[in-house]
C-alpha cells in the first residue's frame, strides 16, 4: 500500500495532461497480451431461466458468446472522436499506447489470480472514470479475440453510453427491475468484441436496486461468457453505490485527477477499499515531465510500481473532465 500511498500525496500536487497507475505488483516485464484465465475458458455460461426460454425456445442448455452476440441488441454506435483515443481522428495519440500499458499491467495480475471483474470508480465526482473504463475496454478488444462486456453501474449520474453514441435504455435499471431480460440489455457494436449494458432509465432507489440478487446473477451469468467485465460505478465517497459492487469484483481501480483531487478525499476514498481487493491507483492529469514517467523511463526503484499510461484526451482538454465523468 506504501506505494499507493506516495502516489496519493504526489497527485496532490501535481496537474498535466497524462494518466498514471499505481499498482502493488511488480509490473515491470509485462506479457503484450492479456491471456485466457486458468480457471476456464470464457465463450460459454448459462444465462437467466427467462431469457433462455424466450431465446431458445425452452431449450436450457450452455449459451456462448456466438449465440449471445447473435440474439442482443445491435443499435448503430457513434464514438465520440473526444471521448476516444482509438478513434481514427486520433490516430497516433500517444493515449492509446499508455491504455495498452494499464491493458499489460493487468494482465499480469490476471495472470497470478482470478480478475475477470473489474470495478473501475473514484473519490469524487469528475476525476475520469468512465474515460479509463470506456478506453481500458476499447484497448482489451483490440486483441485478437477478447471480448469485453462493459457495465454502466453509475446508476444516478450515467455517462457511459453517451461516450459510445449508444441507447441508454433499455439497460440495468430494466433489468433490475424485471422489466427486460439479459438480452435485451445487452449491445454490441459493429466492431469487435465489445458488449455495453447501459445504465437504463432514472431511479429513485439505485442502492437498493443494486443490492439485488438479480445484479449478482448477472455478473456470474455473464463472466465465463466474457474475458473481461469492466464495471463503471459512482464515485465512492458520495454515496455507497461502489462499495456495494466492489463487493461483487474481483479487483478495484481507483481514478484520482492530479492536482485537484484534494489528499485527504484520496486517502479516504482509497481505504474505502483497501479491504476489497484494491489493485492500485490510476492517476489523471498528470505532466508528461513530472517525476513518474521520469523515475520509471530511467529505471528509477523507487517508483517501479509507476508508469505514465494514457495521456489526456481532447475530451479533458476541452473542459468535459471537469463535468462528471
Amino acid at each position: 500500500m506504501s506505494r499507493i500511498h506516495d502516489a496519493l500525496k504526489k497527485a496532490a500536487h501535481e496537474r498535466g495532461t497524462h494518466l498514471v497507475v499505481g499498482l502493488e505488483a511488480d509490473v515491470l516485464g509485462v506479457p503484450a497480451e492479456i491471456q485466457r484465465p486458468a480457471n476456464g475458458e470464457p465463450g460459454t455460461a448459462r444465462l437467466g431461466t427467462e431469457s433462455l426460454v424466450k431465446a431458445s425456445d425452452n431449450q436450457t442448455g450452455p449459451v456462448r458468446y456466438e449465440e449471445l452476440a447473435k440474439r442482443c441488441a445491435h443499435p448503430d454506435w457513434r464514438l465520440d472522436p473526444l471521448k476516444s483515443v482509438f478513434q481514427s481522428l486520433n490516430k497516433g495519440h500517444a493515449g492509446s499506447e499508455r491504455f495498452r500499458t494499464l491493458r499489460s499491467r493487468l494482465c499480469q495480475i490476471a495472470s497470478t489470480r482470478t480478475l475477470r471483474k473489474l470495478l473501475v470508480t473514484s473519490g469524487v465526482a469528475g476525476e475520469g472514470k468512465t474515460f479509463v473504463a470506456s478506453n481500458l475496454a476499447q484497448s482489451i478488444v483490440q486483441q485478437a479475440e477478447r471480448r469485453v462486456l462493459l457495465i454502466d453501474a453509475d446508476l444516478r449520474a450515467a455517462r457511459l453510453h453517451a461516450a459510445f453514441g449508444a441507447p441508454g435504455r433499455p439497460g440495468l435499471t430494466e433489468y433490475l427491475r424485471g422489466e427486460a431480460d439479459d438480452y435485451a440489455v445487452i449491445q454490441k457494436g459493429t466492431d469487435g468484441n465489445l458488449c455495453l449494458i447501459p445504465a437504463g432509465s432514472e431511479v429513485s432507489n439505485p442502492s437498493e436496486l443494486l443490492l439485488n440478487e438479480k445484479m449478482k446473477h448477472l455478473l456470474n451469468s455473464l463472466t465465463p461468457i466474457f474475458d473481461w467485465i469492466i464495471i463503471d460505478s459512482p464515485p465512492a465517497l458520495p454515496v455507497h453505490d461502489a462499495s456495494i459492487l466492489a463487493d461483487l469484483a474481483d479487483g478495484v481501480l481507483l481514478v484520482l485527477r492530479a492536482g485537484s483531487t484534494d489528499l485527504e478525499v484520496a486517502e479516504k476514498a482509497a481505504a474505502e477499499f483497501r479491504s476489497k481487493n484494491l489493485l492500485g491507483v490510476v492517476l489523471n492529469q498528470v505532466e508528461k515531465s513530472d517525476s513518474y514517467g521520469e523515475y520509471y523511463y530511467t529505471g528509477n526503484p523507487i517508483n517501479r510500481g509507476f508508469l505514465d499510461c494514457a495521456a489526456q484526451s481532447k475530451y479533458s482538454q476541452k473542459g468535459e473532465s471537469d463535468k462528471r465523468a
